[in-house]
């Protein structure tokens, strides 16, 4: 009998007690839980790759086919001028300002000229509602021509996606 009494007490002789449901959560799911989402993060986040064995060569190969022949950059370049534009720029006075600006284009190669001209009515409308709502605080300065022309590039770019723009340069800009 003594040995059972012994069983049931720890080598303190206190008696065993359970775990509550707050330190069962805390000491065993709450690890638990931690544990398997930072190796799910680290499996998706593909570090585990080389430790699993995986092949990098077979997916690079699959991720990046192989570019297109790349222009000979000494060539000629390819301009394209775009319609002139008139524009009312956004002013807080009641005197209204316009802006008419001239636009030309450098395009990569020859071919992406009919590409340009296909696309050429969302290019301008896309150029159109930019330049509306700019202010004449924001054209003033060389620091002003050259966010429009990151932006103008930026909306030409995504216009005539699959075409690569290289530049936009103006011919002319006229604020009234």
């Amino acid at each position: 009998m003594a040995a059972q009494a012994d069983a049931g007490e720890l080598s303190d002789g206190l008696p065993r007690k359970k775990f509550s449901g707050k330190k069962l959560v805390l000491f065993v799911i709450l690890p638990l839980v931690l544990l398997i989402g930072a190796g799910a993060g680290v499996y998706f986040s593909g570090l585990l790759d080389s430790l699993l064995g995986k092949n990098t060569e077979e997916h690079a190969a699959e991720e990046h086919p192989a570019e297109p022949a790349q222009p000979d950059p000494h060539a000629a370049p390819i301009f394209y001028d775009l319609p002139d534009m008139l524009v009312n720029l956004n002013s807080a006075g009641k005197r209204p300002a316009f802006l008419k600006i001239k636009i030309s284009i450098q395009v990569s190669k020859a071919e992406d000229v009919p590409a340009i001209e296909h696309v050429l009515p969302r290019i301008i409308d896309n150029f159109q509602v930019y330049l509306r709502e700019l202010r004449l605080e924001d054209l003033r300065g060389s620091a002003g021509m050259y966010r429009l022309r990151q932006e103008l590039l930026l909306r030409i770019t995504a216009a005539a996606h699959p075409v690569k723009v290289k530049d936009v340069l103006f011919k002319e800009m006229l604020v009234q």
